[in-house]
């Protein structure tokens, strides 16, 4: 019995080191922190193309609040989340994100330069009434897509 109970405090003490080595892995870290940006963008921007489509009641100090929380984002340098070799090649089932974002450096940056200007621009309406946040999340909408659609594994 004491011979099992050891092995499996070994393999317990196995795993454990194990997973401290794998949570040290600065790709890993990089993959969750631009994960992480990712539902915070998923949920301020959510309610908006909610209010948007009549799914949710608008309310202009809401859409304010979640429009001006997005482009708060924009102004955090997480920069090193998107550190070159954090591609789902190399990080299979914990990521997404494709080599070719790497690969078209510095082109990429026109997507982010895209999505920069539709947030900005839809914080600066989305507090004035419904037809105003319809007239810019549209182009919210396309600039995650686009980059969405180019850069991001398919399902």
């Amino acid at each position: 019995m004491r011979i099992h109970t050891r092995l499996g405090l070994l393999l317990a003490g196995l795993a454990l080191v194990a997973t401290s080595h794998a949570a040290d892995d600065p790709l890993e870290k990089a993959i969750k922190a631009r994960q992480g940006e990712m539902q915070l963008r998923s949920f301020n921007a959510g309610p908006l193309f909610g209010m948007a489509k009549g799914q949710i009641d608008y309310d202009a100090e809401l859409a304010s609040k979640l429009a001006g929380n997005l482009k708060l984002l924009l102004d955090l340098d997480n920069g090193r989340a998107w550190a070159a070799g954090s591609h789902n090649e190399a990080y299979p089932g914990k990521t997404t994100a494709l080599p070719k974002i790497w690969e078209t450096y510095p082109e990429i940056t026109d997507y982010g330069k895209n999505y920069a200007k539709a947030v900005n621009e839809l914080a600066a309406v989305a507090g004035k009434g419904q037809d105003a946040l319809k007239s810019k999340i549209g182009d919210l909408g396309k600039s995650c897509k686009a980059c969405h659609d180019d850069f991001r594994e398919k399902k």
